[in-house]
């Protein structure tokens, strides 16, 4: 059975303006950890904003726990547990404060759900008498997971929960998530981080508030249909504008140290020939290989072909 069903949901703000979310529809099966990747302004937040009740949708279905997210928005709100982007707690209170303000607000305990919260909280027990607001940005993190656990959901939406943490952090919140979708939660989470992607059992790549995608990262990666090549070489600026303009260049943007290549018909001197057309234009240390796209490849190349 599927925990969370969106069918042609849409979101528009302003009257006359573009649609935030367009015509989305996708499932989360129970106990999956699925992504939304896409980066900021792509409608992740709207969508998880309408899925938790807090904005309702103009247009089309969804449903939490076979609950519908405008007819039964009290039911929802007792089986979800939902962590904005943004930092959202009383930075006045104590990290012990705010737990137990929100085990409150839930009618219930720490003590009754502390089980489920343990390896997280543990982490941050020594800095429990400390105000929220003073905490490092990786201890708001968990503290805020803590908060959005303690009535013990089913289903746990998490918006964008690694911006602006460390690496080691970002690392860690991942382990945790591993350890909670073990305990049978549902895990919905969204992320601008393409490196995320293989984290989830299956992801939705959005853009401009469309699906682009919908499948394991694995198997996304698989679809994509031709040969690609890093390329980097001196003078990588021009580098950039002289592999644009040939004709047999199908697509090519930075990617990093190198820029990423693929050609409208791929022959058996390719890559030859374009070694020397580039050391005929006085380029140096030129080096070409081939590479396996990662989702990144992957969501420019769906992001292009829909424009």
């Amino acid at each position: 059975m599927d925990d969370v069903v969106l069918h042609n949901l849409t979101k528009t703000y302003r009257k006359g303006a573009a649609a935030a979310v367009k015509d989305v529809s996708f499932s989360v099966r129970k106990g999956e950890l699925f992504g939304l990747i896409g980066p900021d302004g792509a409608g992740k937040t709207s969508i998880f904003r309408m899925l938790t009740t807090l904005l309702l949708p103009d247009g089309g279905s969804a449903t939490v726990n076979g609950f519908d997210v405008v007819s039964d928005y009290k039911r929802i709100r007792k089986e979800v547990g939902y962590m904005p982007g943004k930092f959202s707690l009383y930075q006045d209170l104590t990290v012990e404060e705010n737990l137990r303000f929100f085990a409150t607000v839930f009618g219930t305990t720490v003590e009754a759900n502390y089980d489920l919260i343990r390896d997280i909280y543990v982490q941050i027990e020594p800095f429990k008498t400390r105000r929220a607001g003073k905490l490092s940005g990786g201890m708001k993190q968990k503290l805020a997971l803590c908060c959005a656990l303690i009535h013990r959901p089913t289903v746990l939406f998490l918006d964008e929960p690694t911006t602006g943490v460390d690496t080691v952090s970002r690392k860690e919140f991942w382990d945790m998530l591993k350890r909670l979708k073990a305990q049978g939660i549902t895990i919905l989470v969204s992320t601008p981080y393409m490196d995320e992607a293989s984290l989830c059992e299956r992801i939705a790549l959005i853009q401009d508030g469309r699906i682009l995608s919908i499948d394991t990262p694995d198997a996304i990666i698989n679809e994509y249909p031709k040969p690609l090549y890093a390329i980097k070489a001196s003078l990588m600026s021009r580098l950039l504008k002289d592999l644009k303009a040939m004709p047999e260049t199908e697509s090519c943007y930075s990617f990093g140290e190198y820029h990423h290549l693929t050609f409208h018909r791929e022959e058996e001197d390719s890559i030859t020939g374009l070694k020397k057309h580039l050391e005929e234009k006085n380029y140096e240390d030129i080096a070409i290989k081939p590479i396996t796209p990662g989702i990144e490849d992957c969501f420019i190349r769906l992001m292009h072909a829909k424009t």
